[in-house]
């Protein structure tokens, strides 16, 4: 049964939201506010949570940064009644691995949350040729090496820092070096559904890789093809 831990200061939303939750057969924790989430993160283990950004005191974004610092990868969906983009951003940036703006649909927000946690489920290995365990060879493009089954990534001998959701992306495009894969393909193989058009998640998530790869010396690995989507390709 996944453990579910919900964060509202809105107490109709968050007993509503246990309640629907629970008779999906989720275990809940309700809060009322960023304090109590982050005592209760700290405390207790969860599959994924659930948290408002507008909250008094310690706010969603302000918990999704802690927790994030701390080492905690938990996935986070984070509820907003902002819709701007860089409202929207600021989530990602925080950390979140989602989020949803109110109101919202009950049935869009399961679908959001089984996403999050078929992505966050730990992948059993079988014993390889090798006898390790690993199923999954690394991978490689010049001098940068990504092993799926450590779930890292290297430049050269410097190891790169990635959230989850940077990992798969990166892990999906180097799979399918010198192919463009489209902006729906990618949504619902790292995501799990599409976000629709209009949404900035990938391009933001597209920006950390960038950057990250680029402070750590690799040259433009990352390639937009304006309308369709973005490549790994060999520098």
């Amino acid at each position: 049964m996944p453990r579910v831990l919900i964060a509202d200061d809105d107490r109709a939303i968050r007993e509503s939201l246990a309640r629907a939750l629970e008779l999906e057969g989720y275990d809940t924790v309700a809060v009322a506010d960023g304090v109590e989430a982050l005592t209760r993160s700290r405390r207790d283990a969860f599959d994924a949570l659930v948290v408002d950004v507008m909250m008094p005191g310690v706010d969603g974004l302000a918990v999704c940064r802690v927790l994030r610092a701390e080492g905690d990868r938990t996935p986070v969906l984070m509820l907003t009644a902002r819709v701007e983009t860089p409202d929207r951003v600021a989530g990602l940036d925080a950390g979140a691995d989602d989020y949803l703006s109110k109101p919202f649909e009950l049935d869009e927000l399961l679908a959001r949350l089984r996403a999050l946690l078929r992505r966050a489920a730990p992948v059993v290995a079988t014993s390889g040729p090798d006898g390790s365990g690993r199923t999954d060879a690394a991978l490689r493009i010049a001098s940068l090496r990504v092993d799926p089954a450590a779930r890292r990534v290297w430049w050269g001998d410097g190891e790169l820092q990635l959230s989850k959701t940077e990992f798969d992306l990166l892990e999906l495009m180097v799979r399918n070096e010198g192919i463009v894969l489209d902006h729906t393909t990618i949504y619902h193989r790292i995501w799990g559904y599409d976000f629709g058009s209009d949404s900035k998640n990938l391009a933001v998530y597209i920006g950390y890789l960038r950057r990250k790869l680029a402070a750590a010396g690799a040259p433009n690995l990352i390639h937009t093809v304006r309308g369709v989507g973005y490549a790994v390709r060999q520098p």
